[in-house]
């Protein structure tokens, strides 16, 4: 008999089926035995009544966790017996088999069966593998799978080409020093920082190029936005007029992308009690009006030119009493803030370059590049950095480059946002930070 998945049990009333999967939760209320069955489509509850002595006498010996396959009866329950919005569905199985496949060892250290688990942080990342199997922990990453789905879905549809590029490299990507250091067999190797460089030299071959991939930083932050390894949704594209066109298109990327979590993920959103922001026009100010803002509406000055955390979430809040938009570009940062390689504004005092901001949080930065060989050289002796370091990087510019730019994108940021995560490490499904290297 084939197995049958559970969220396919409502359309069987009648038919004997085989279930395969973890055991939720055992309830025994006299001599009958209930069973709750998680599969990775649902819940269901499995009803056990004295018969067949094997069966039974199997259906004892499992407890959370246990993995079981059954055979059993599809019956719809009694009306009385679904409570609205209930797990485990509108069908019950009468089991008829119980065989046990793989048993858990010693006792759970925490309980995954309960609505909400309420743990602190430590202990749901230093049990993740178990604590993965929870219904609304299981609902992140699934909305997780949809911001990478639909994210690769818009920008192939807009003509970019996927690349995967190294992480292994011979020199900081930005210079600086939030890298990490390896060994490379006689030789000093750097975890990538970015994929900059190498989607700037796809640029020349494709166009348009994106790239889904792990980005290092050793930032030795102790925040609810940092961890050290994340999933970077990068994109960099040729031939555009200026960097309103990356704007222009990272804005209909969040609307593509907003859309398909609503469409494909309302169920995981309601476990939350969450909605995605309904994006049309995100809009647009310069770094210091946002500044001028702050200091006019809250009372808040920063020193230079630049915005805090604080800042952040601030002009967030302004924008979205003033916009109706739960987002907001800032644009023009100073050139004395952003790497060697943002193009320059006309006043040579800031750049054309942005963040995004969502729900408070900083969740992009992007901007255009500079392509011209000579210009590029003389940006990377303004930031005290060494051509010859970066020999490689601008033979890409000796070769004829178009005016481009592109972006860099927190996956685990807009989830974050999107459902109102206490900490950027419950969107990473095994999280490193500053003290955290397991599981």
């Amino acid at each position: 008999m084939t197995r049958t998945l559970i969220n396919e049990t409502p359309k069987l009333i009648g038919q004997t089926i085989k279930l395969a999967g973890w055991v939720h939760v055992r309830r025994d209320h006299g001599k009958i035995i209930f069973i709750d069955l998680r599969d990775r489509s649902g819940i269901v509850q499995m009803v056990v009544i004295p018969g067949d002595q094997e069966t039974y006498e199997a259906a004892k010996t499992v407890r959370s966790e246990f993995v079981i396959e059954v055979e059993g009866l599809v019956k719809e329950r009694p009306a009385s017996a679904v409570k609205q919005g209930s797990a485990t569905g509108t069908v019950e199985i009468e089991v008829k088999k119980l065989t046990v496949l793989g048993k858990v060892a010693g006792e759970l250290p925490v309980d995954i069966s309960k609505e909400d688990m309420d743990l602190n942080l430590d202990t749901l990342l230093n049990n993740r593998t178990l604590t993965l199997r929870h219904v609304k922990i299981k609902a992140i990453f699934q909305i997780y799978g949809e911001v990478l789905r639909s994210f690769s879905e818009i920008v192939r549809r807009d003509g970019f080409q996927e690349i995967k590029s190294p992480k292994i490299l011979n020199s900081a990507t930005e210079g600086g020093a939030n890298f990490f250091k390896i060994k490379y067999f006689e030789q000093e190797a750097y975890l990538a920082q970015s994929p900059q460089f190498y989607k700037q030299a796809g640029v020349g071959a494709f166009e348009r190029v994106f790239e889904i991939g792990s980005v290092f930083r050793a930032e030795p932050h102790f925040t609810t936005r940092h961890v050290n390894e994340y999933i970077g949704l990068d994109a960099e594209m040729g031939f555009i007029q200026s960097f309103e066109d990356v704007m222009n298109e990272l804005e209909e990327v969040m609307m593509h992308m907003f859309a398909s979590i609503e469409k494909r993920c309302g169920d995981e959103l309601a476990l939350y009690g969450a909605t995605v922001p309904k994006v049309k026009v995100i809009p647009r100010m310069r770094l210091t009006q946002a500044l001028e803002i702050l200091e006019r509406e809250y009372g808040k000055k920063i020193e230079g030119v630049d915005i805090d955390p604080e800042g952040e979430r601030l002009i967030c809040e302004w924008a979205a009493k003033e916009y109706g938009s739960e987002l907001v570009f800032l644009t023009h940062y100073p050139v004395s803030i952003r790497p060697f390689y943002t193009m320059p504004s006309a006043d040579g005092e800031f750049t054309e370059s942005f963040d995004l901001l969502f729900r408070g949080l900083e969740i992009a930065t992007g901007g255009q590049r500079i392509h011209d060989y000579d210009q590029l050289v003389e940006s990377i002796k303004r930031h005290n950095l060494k051509p010859e370091d970066f020999e490689h990087y601008l033979d890409i510019f000796k070769y004829g480059m178009p005016p481009h730019g592109g972006w860099g994108l927190g996956s685990e940021r807009i989830v974050q946002q999107t459902l109102g995560l206490q900490s950027i490490k419950e969107a990473v499904l095994f999280p490193r930070d500053v003290k955290r290297l397991t599981p």
